[in-house]
């Protein structure tokens, strides 16, 4: 019986022939029948992937065996099966899109001044001895945050990350500067490039969730800080980490609460929307 699952996994280290690394990502995983998005750069690698369970652990193997990918952190969900229309392997000037590749500095340990990473137990021990000091911010689209978000956390006004770097030059939050920030995404990507960004920019007290969303939601589910549901970038759309998620979404036609993204355009012309089942039913 096939077992859809999804990898998440990232690594930042220098590659000379990005190139080569994505003719090798390519063979990899399509002779696996994989679907997904690859992403290469000089700074390292992005990937989301998915198909049956034996395929992908195959791949995962097959990319380990790779000295500077090894210990990369592999991230584990359940698939649908269909989740991704094709395999996309690019090379890419960034394998984040902040518009700012001459501003990372990666090595062979990563990235170069970034935040300070913090496990999920770590971040609790930060917010029992800081308290309210501690500012939490999203490191991901502004949508991302409607159907879920750490409480009380800052979500820049931002549609793609591009839109970062005119955010932090802003000024709007120099008066978080002095303050212990801990930035947060998805599965911890964004954040590398992100705190790193906000430190050359004189942040003092920069931390990121080891692992992201994901790894914070599988050890608290929802227990802890976070609230809701988490945006996904593939046919799931969103995942939630119990059954005792909160909604904080509401469709966009009726106010229902909701956690639904589907396509649908609304009257910014986007398409993705939060949108209840009675309104727009699969």
């Amino acid at each position: 019986m096939s077992v859809p699952k999804i990898v998440l996994f990232y690594r930042f280290t220098p590659l000379a022939d990005p190139e080569a690394i994505r003719l090798w990502q390519h063979t990899l995983a399509s002779s696996n029948g994989l679907t997904g998005r690859i992403l290469v750069s000089e700074h390292g690698i992005n990937a989301t992937i998915g198909g049956d369970i034996d395929a992908v652990k195959r791949y995962v193997r097959g990319t380990r065996e790779y000295a500077p990918f090894k210990d990369a952190d592999i991230k584990w969900s359940d698939g649908d099966g269909d989740d991704f229309p094709r395999l996309s392997v690019k090379v890419r000037p960034e394998i984040v899109t902040f518009g700012a590749p001459d501003e990372l500095v990666v090595d062979a340990d990563g990235v170069v001044d970034g935040g300070v990473h913090l496990s999920p137990q770590q971040v609790h021990e930060l917010v029992e001895q800081r308290g309210d000091d501690v500012v939490f911010f999203d490191g991901r689209n502004s949508f991302e945050a409607e159907i879920g978000r750490f409480r009380g956390a800052v979500v820049p006004d931002v549609a793609t990350t591009r839109d970062f770097v005119a955010e932090l030059d802003s000024g709007r939050y120099d008066h978080l500067k002095s303050k212990p920030i801990v930035t947060y995404c998805t599965g911890g990507v964004r954040c590398e490039v992100l705190s790193a960004l906000m430190r050359r920019r004189g942040f003092d007290e920069v931390y990121q969730i080891d692992g992201g969303i994901v790894r914070y939601g599988e050890t608290f589910g929802d227990r802890g800080l976070w609230e809701g549901s988490l945006y996904v970038f593939d046919g799931r759309m969103n995942v939630e980490f119990s059954d005792a998620a909160t909604v904080l979404g509401v469709c966009t036609l009726c106010g229902t609460p909701t956690s639904r993204y589907r396509n649908h355009p609304d009257v910014n012309g986007r398409e993705q929307t939060l949108v209840c089942e009675s309104c727009v039913p699969d």
